[in-house]
């Protein structure tokens, strides 16, 4: 019988993590993600400022644009702009979700 080691995140909107973790869970390198920063896609803990930390749920988003770099082949402005686009695409859902539980439902 094997033994199966699985390492776990808990991310909540307290945790903060370093570039080099960012880095680590992600599966970006530190230059794609300094691109990232440097384009707005992702942005470090504005109240760490002297050390760019990042909201641990930095790694969902950093993990996402690892996935469209690889399964896409885009480049990092390619990247960025998916990113862009399925947060409208997220912000949109949530909005339409929100207004369809306002409207009456008939059985």
């Amino acid at each position: 019988m094997t033994a199966l080691l699985v390492e776990a995140v808990w991310l909540n909107d307290i945790a903060l993590c370093s570039l080099d973790e960012l880095a680590e869970f992600s599966g970006l390198s530190q230059d794609e993600l300094a691109d990232l920063m440097a384009i707005g896609a992702i942005e470090p803990d504005r109240s760490a400022a002297p050390t760019r930390v990042f909201p641990a749920q930095t790694i969902v988003l950093a993990r996402t644009a690892r996935r469209l770099r690889d399964d896409f082949e885009l480049d990092i402005h390619g990247v960025a702009m998916a990113l862009n686009l399925l947060e409208k695409i997220h912000a949109l859902e949530t909005r339409l979700a929100a207004l369809d539980a306002k409207l009456p439902h008939l059985p």
